[in-house]
């Protein structure tokens, strides 16, 4: 797990206050299941079902996300839909979006993945950025630390 937080204040003109947050943070997890089976569930948008802080996304099934791709989701904290950007997908390796909340907080979401002799490797790891990210981190911290362990189940649930 690798946890990354910085805070700067900067003052502008003597008058202005200006504040930066940024925050990184990366969870690991290894199982046995083929990085295939994994790549399948985490790509199949439209059932987002595993995701402990999505509830649904408006997207209909079997689309395959690409880059410049922006569809809603509902989270479990608000009704309200957010929008999400597909920034970069390298099949069966990488998966970057970028969602675009509100002013204030930029959140970027990425899951790497990794075939190893005994099975999988993946990573999630989620940016945030701007002065709400500390406000954020808050409210989706809990969440945030299930996300890889829950594709992996869901991952293994779809296994024949």
């Amino acid at each position: 797990m690798t946890f990354k937080f910085s805070f700067k204040l900067l003052l502008a003109d003597g008058e202005k206050l200006l504040c930066q947050c940024s925050l990184y943070k990366t969870y690991r997890v290894t199982t046995s299941i083929p990085v295939d089976v994994v790549w399948h569930r985490l790509i199949n948008l439209a059932d987002m079902s595993w995701h402990p802080l999505f509830v649904k996304t408006r997207l209909p099934k079997g689309l395959i996300p690409k880059p410049g791709l922006i569809f809603g989701v509902v989270t479990r904290l608000t009704p309200i839909p957010i929008r999400v950007f597909v920034e970069n997908v390298r099949p069966k390796e990488f998966l970057s979006i970028r969602l675009l909340a509100i002013p204030g907080i930029e959140q970027r979401i990425t899951y790497q993945m990794e075939s190893t002799l005994r099975g999988s490797y993946i990573a999630y790891s989620i940016t945030l950025k701007g002065w709400l990210s500390p406000v954020i981190w808050w409210f989706i911290k809990p969440y945030s630390a299930r996300v890889a362990s829950e594709l992996v189940n869901a991952a293994a649930k779809s296994l024949p």
